[in-house]
């Protein structure tokens, strides 16, 4: 058998372990999946009056802030699922699962794909999720074409993608299970200070450029250009450069971890 046969194989079966996996002990992906979905449902129907009022809506009418809402709620919930990838990966580096696999003859490269595959996988049904969630509360995307909601999507599974790569280089770099889930909070932390919540215009001057030029805010305003027709400015490119950066940060960081010899 060929090398990339041989790879593409050992891949999928890692893929279908990692999937399994999720499927038996499913109260970590729930518990991660319910973090966005509660603080959605928390600023539309408890915040949402008075902060629509800030954004164009009325204060009877909560339809602007939910469409406003949404983009940065969904790159939320991807950041929250990736967290259960280093979780998963530092579990099976500290029981010696990977140990035994180095033993046998896989492809090495394997091991990290199908947890990197699988990540994504996850990314994307919780996405659909927490979109099916929102849809059920009024929200709407009615100008946006075909070809928008393909590079929506595109830009969701590139940004996965990337977030993932940095959460497997968590895993690899943290002893236990538990400090790989404080290590990976950056990645829910984040959107809250970016344009997630409310406008950067309204954030205090000396914090604008923080929270405007951090991986989730021009991905944000980009997603939103493409479902609901604002404009997307420099945020295109700044948003592709991030997902292009930190996935190629995030797979060299996980090779050379994951290249070590075990002590």
């Amino acid at each position: 058998m060929s090398v990339p046969s041989h790879a593409l194989r050992d891949s999928a079966t890692m893929l279908r372990r990692n999937l399994l996996h999720a499927r038996r002990y499913p109260s970590l992906t729930l518990q991660l999946l319910l973090t966005p979905v509660m603080l959605f449902l928390l600023f539309v129907f408890i915040f949402g009056d008075a902060m629509s009022a800030g954004i164009g809506g009325g204060d009877a009418d909560r339809s602007a802030y939910i469409a406003y809402l949404v983009p940065g709620l969904l790159l939320m919930t991807i950041g929250s699922t990736t967290i259960g990838t280093a979780v998963s990966i530092a579990t099976d580096m500290a029981e010696g699962i990977v140990a035994r696999f180095r033993t046998m003859a896989i492809h090495r490269g394997s091991v990290l794909v199908g947890h990197v595959v699988g990540s994504v996988l996850q990314c994307l049904a919780s996405v659909l999720l927490v979109g099916a969630v929102a849809l059920a509360v009024g929200f709407r995307s009615t100008d946006a074409t075909v070809l928008e909601w393909v590079a929506a999507f595109g830009l969701l599974t590139v940004f996965s993608l990337a977030l993932t790569w940095l959460a497997v280089g968590m895993g690899l770099s943290s002893p236990n299970a538990e400090v790989a889930s404080n290590n990976a909070m950056p990645l829910i932390f984040l959107p809250l200070i970016s344009s997630a919540f409310v406008p950067v215009d309204s954030m205090p001057g000396w914090f604008r450029p923080i929270a405007e030029y951090q991986p989730f805010t021009p991905a944000i305003e980009t997603l939103r250009g493409l479902l609901l027709g604002s404009e997307i400015g420099h945020n295109g490119w700044l948003a592709v450069a991030w997902c292009l950066g930190l996935a190629a940060l995030g797979h060299l960081w996980s090779r050379a971890l994951f290249r070590r010899d075990p002590k």
